[in-house]
């Protein structure tokens, strides 16, 4: 009974912290905007960079980061919980950025919250997946929504090509849905723009 009381309460604990925004706290504190009025109109890090506040911006990354991180931290290297329950810590990190209470359960797209988990969970080889297929996605691709979700695939082929660690597929999987959902809009663009690599070879063919 004490062991399902404390992973309820890791739960909730890491989805309470996950669901703070704090990006939209800093926009508001910081820089006196609403940054849901900017970009993708998201309260998430990206926007608190559109709403003009560089250092703000990192700062809000950062803190989105860290929110993934203690609980998770907490369950796998202190506790010594279960694989299954890990997951479920990080997992419930990432919804609460994506669905807050505090927004009346709507949130940002959580791929920062899913780094830190990452971190927290020392799975480097993911974390290195995921950045460079993010950086492939980032230089051929011109829909930012597109990249993510290119991120997302690469890293799952890269690991099943690796390992196939059934919870540690599920979870990535799993926020791999979550990140079509919350991109979901974002996948409907229409765009001919080309990927930002392409765009850079272009303009330096015509200043030749």
């Amino acid at each position: 009974m004490a062991d399902i009381v404390i992973v309820l309460v890791l739960i909730t604990a890491a989805f309470i912290l996950g669901s703070c925004p704090f990006s939209l706290w800093i926009g508001s504190l910081r820089l006196h905007k609403d940054i849901r009025n900017y970009g993708d109109g998201n309260p998430g890090a990206a926007n608190v960079f559109k709403a003009g506040g560089k250092w703000w911006g990192v700062a809000a990354v950062i803190a989105d980061i860290v929110k993934g991180v203690p609980f998770v931290l907490l369950a796998k290297w202190i506790l010594y919980l279960s694989q299954p329950v890990v997951y479920l810590v990080a997992a419930a990190a990432v919804l609460g950025h994506a669905y807050s209470p505090f927004l009346h359960f709507k949130g940002g797209k959580a791929l920062a919250v899913f780094a830190g988990t990452l971190i927290a969970l020392s799975q480097w080889d993911v974390i290195s997946y995921l950045v460079i297929f993010l950086l492939l996605g980032f230089f051929f691709i011109g829909n930012d929504s597109w990249i993510v979700i290119f991120g997302m695939t690469g890293t799952l082929v890269a690991l099943l090509a690796s390992r196939a660690d059934t919870w540690e597929m599920a979870f990535i999987f799993g926020i791999a849905v979550l990140s079509v959902i919350k991109q979901f809009n974002g996948l409907q663009v229409e765009t001919n723009k080309p990927g930002r690599l392409i765009c850079w070879i272009r303009s330096n063919r015509k200043t030749v």
